[in-house]
């Protein structure tokens, strides 16, 4: 009897050659301060990178991962379409393989364009205006009849053009029907001047009346004004007739000849609204802002009552409520009602604005509305709603790249943030995130952690592996990550009191509040409760109060920390003294600049839709400045020399010996106090990090006469570590007499608090009133709010 064995084992399948990328691997990186870093990155995984603030996050995941990413997508399309795209170089890396596209959701504050709001930033409005011209009773029109920026306008004329060879003559009429006010053309507010801040009526023209800035009289504006003819330049303004104050004031755009040149006048009111006022007050630049503020006043506008839409489109509704009413609503309030909504004409465009109000309220912005200017937002908040348009999309197999999405989040939030990027992760995607909060870093698949330090002690990778792997592994991320700060044991006595009544901006509800004074306050409660609309709506920004906000740095690539501090003055003034010479000559953007490269220091060739090369400039060798201005120096050191020295090399140089400057040592010690030491003095202002802009700006504020600081979520960028340094000089302007109100989420800030006043309970309509105020101490026994239930189990009480 014979037995065959057979086998049911099939010899296993070889891996399919397309499931070998699985890696984004990165060799030999060096934009900005990284020092050829090589590291593999596991792709449809959540990767955590932090690090100190200036250790090359940013320039590893933004300015080279997903840099180079842009770049090549952008290559696939045709020249023509690649002519309206913004130019990118491709980033200075050896290697970048296993790309996939990357959608990059950053810090960048959304567009200050005061027509511009959430609405509008998120097709939101787009869909709504469909609606109501589809449903909307009565019928008035397409979706431009509902929108504020479409003005109505009519008109009827005759057309000439060639046809079949010969010329033809046509009456046309066209009429267009929007929805914009006429009267604030759509802004929602109107301006009210004061005319006093304008000029001086005891003054004439020449004697300098004007006190706009920019209008001075040996200036062009000027010229004009004095050489116009409608008054005269020498009679003082209080004795003009009615007729020359109007034409000073208000008269519409004329033609006139001034010293031979055809200019164009214009009254002051309509300049100045054209000039400033097209402007967000955000994108001011400050001496700006200062005149808008104590020269005009922004009032609701009366005839469309801030909803910035006129009569005929505000009359349209659909169950009695109009687009107006509809756009005023909290989101999650409009959310329910357009699910109530059943037209089955309509359907497929109700089921995406239910999903896109949905995704707000997921998101945790269910509290804003769709009318609140985009540019009154907070740089968590326009964070989160940038990333509304990525959560319900069927996309995988792509990158999302974050830029710390917890900014702006208070604890309780941060839990819903972390389920967010892991639904994104688990559909498959390759999550990237740069943070440092250690709730954050906890759901991480895998870790990259840069450093040792910032700057030019920064920028190699340090760890690479597990959250456990880094506890353990000795980094200074990995030894705080489970630092905890401690309550204090005594906490100040306050020296006075700040009373706030009856706020009621935004969301508040006719709150009153003591605001203790000569102590560390702390306001906090979660994301839209109100805490901003009660600091900065509520306590005047005059004479005392000095208010760093989140608003961000502007400044181009030839700004650097020395110009943007004022520190340049000083020291070009000590060169000028020094060496007999003026002092614009120690100016890369003045006398002393390179002719050849203007004082760029390279040389910028364009070339068109490809990526624009930037060469060091031969004749100054990239310093900036001509060679005669390299030949005076100061202390032993050229211009150039010192502008490539660190803050903490400097602030030794400034100090003492031959190149004691009081005035520049003084503004390098708060750089040095907010850990700047390792930013060299030229380093351009576009390479550096949020955490960095947001730490120079309070540096440069620090030097304010005030008493009262208030300070928007000051740790936002900051590393674990470095909070402790923030600690140490918040308690350092405290102790100088100064009272510090600080807007935070941070358990460490909260904790180390003297005093705490804590919004909610909710966001939105649930929010807007006092839930605790106390101490910290107070806080946590009490255990009431979900901050006290967060603070305690950070403290382990």
């Amino acid at each position: 009897m014979s037995m065959s064995t057979t086998t049911d084992a099939t010899p296993p399948a070889a891996a399919h050659a397309a499931d070998s990328h699985d890696l984004i691997r990165v060799h030999g990186a060096r934009e900005n301060n990284l020092k050829d870093v090589s590291i593999a990155i596991p792709k449809r995984r959540l990767t955590v990178f932090t690090g100190v603030s200036g250790s090359g996050k940013s320039s590893l995941v933004f300015n080279t991962i997903a840099a180079e990413s842009q770049r090549l997508i952008n290559e696939t399309y045709s020249t023509f379409v690649q002519g309206f795209m913004p130019t990118l170089a491709r980033p200075d890396v050896d290697v970048l393989d296993g790309l996939t596209t990357a959608i990059i959701v950053d810090q960048q504050r959304m567009g200050a364009d005061p027509r511009s709001t959430v609405g509008t930033a998120t097709d939101a409005n787009a869909m709504l205006r469909i609606l109501f011209s589809r449903l909307g009773r009565p019928h008035i029109g397409t979706a431009k009849a509902f929108s504020f920026n479409v003005a109505s306008i009519s008109g009827a004329g005759a057309v000439t053009y060639e046809r079949g060879g010969k010329t033809v003559k046509e009456k046309r009429e066209f009429t267009v029907t929007g929805g914009m006010c006429p009267r604030c053309e759509g802004r929602g507010s109107v301006t009210d001047f004061d005319l006093t801040a304008l000029y001086d009526d005891s003054k004439s023209l020449r004697e300098g009346a004007l006190t706009i800035p920019g209008y001075t009289m040996d200036g062009w504006y000027g010229r004009i004004f004095m050489g116009s003819g409608f008054f005269d330049p020498d009679k003082p303004i209080r004795d003009y007739t009615g007729t020359e104050l109007h034409d000073l004031l208000h008269k519409e755009v004329t033609k006139i000849k001034v010293d031979g040149i055809n200019v164009t006048y214009e009254g002051l009111i309509p300049r100045i609204q054209k000039s400033f006022l097209s402007k967000d007050r955000e994108a001011m630049q400050p001496h700006i802002r200062a005149f808008v503020d104590r020269a005009i006043t922004f009032t609701a506008c009366p005839d469309c009552e801030g909803t910035r839409l006129n009569e005929t489109a505000r009359s349209s509704k659909i169950n009695g409520v109009g687009i107006a009413d509809a756009c005023a609503m909290q989101i999650s309030d409009l959310a329910e009602w357009v699910r109530g909504l059943d037209e089955p004409s309509v359907a497929p465009l109700l089921e995406s604005l239910r999903q896109t109000l949905d995704s707000f309220v997921e998101i945790g912005l269910g509290y804003l509305s769709l009318d609140r200017s985009s540019g009154s937002l907070s740089g968590g908040e326009a964070q989160r709603t940038k990333m509304i348009r990525h959560l319900g999309s069927s996309l995988t197999d792509v990158t999302y790249v974050f830029d710390e999405p917890t900014i702006g989040l208070h604890p309780h939030d941060i839990q819903r943030m972390n389920n967010l990027l892991l639904r994104l992760r688990d559909k498959g995607n390759t999550v990237l995130v740069v943070e440092h909060k250690p709730e954050a870093i906890a759901v991480a698949d895998h870790v990259v952690d840069l450093g040792p330090g910032a700057g030019t002690a920064g920028g190699t990778v340090c760890f690479e592996g597990t959250v456990e792997g880094l506890r353990t592994s000795g980094t200074v991320t990995g030894r705080h990550l489970d630092d905890r700060a401690a309550v204090k044991k005594t906490v100040r006595e306050p020296a006075g009191a700040l009373e706030i009544r009856g706020a009621n901006r935004h969301n508040l509800r006719d709150v009153d509040v003591d605001i203790p004074l000569g102590v560390l306050t702390v306001v906090t409660g979660v994301a839209g409760s109100g805490k901003s609309s009660l600091i900065h709506g509520s306590i005047p920004a005059g004479a005392g109060v000095v208010s760093v906000d989140q608003g961000a740095i502007r400044g181009s690539r030839r700004s650097n920390p020395a110009t943007y501090t004022g520190l340049l003055d000083p020291i070009r003034k000590a060169f000028a003294k020094a060496n007999g010479v003026k002092p614009g000559l120690f100016s890369a953007n003045s006398e002393g600049a390179c002719p050849n490269c203007n004082g760029a220091g390279v040389i910028y060739t364009d070339l068109a839709m490809m990526a624009g090369v930037a060469t060091t400039c031969e004749e100054c060798e990239g310093k900036r400045f001509q060679s005669s201005v390299l030949e005076y120096t100061f202390g032993g050191r050229d211009i150039a020399q010192v502008l490539t020295m660190p803050v903490s090399e400097a602030e030794e140089f400034f100090g003492t010996g031959d190149a004691r400057t009081p005035a520049a040592h003084k503004i390098l010690a708060r750089l040095s106090d907010v850990g700047l030491g390792y930013l060299t003095l030229g380093q351009p202002l576009t390479t550096l990090s949020g955490g960095e802009r947001q730490r120079l700006k309070l540096a440069t504020h620090m030097a304010d006469k005030g008493g009262v600081y208030i300070l928007d979520e000051p740790t936002t960028g900051l590393h674990l570590a470095d909070v402790e340094q923030l600690l140490a000089l918040l308690d350092r302007l405290v102790d100088a007499g100064k009272s510090v109100i600080v807007i935070e989420h941070h358990q460490a800030v909260m904790a180390h608090a003297d005093w705490i006043i804590d919004l909610g309970p909710g966001a939105g309509h649930d929010g807007g009133q006092i839930v605790f105020e106390g101490t910290p101490a107070e806080l946590i026994s009490a255990r009431s709010t979900l901050t006290a239930e967060h603070l305690a189990s950070y403290t382990g009480a």
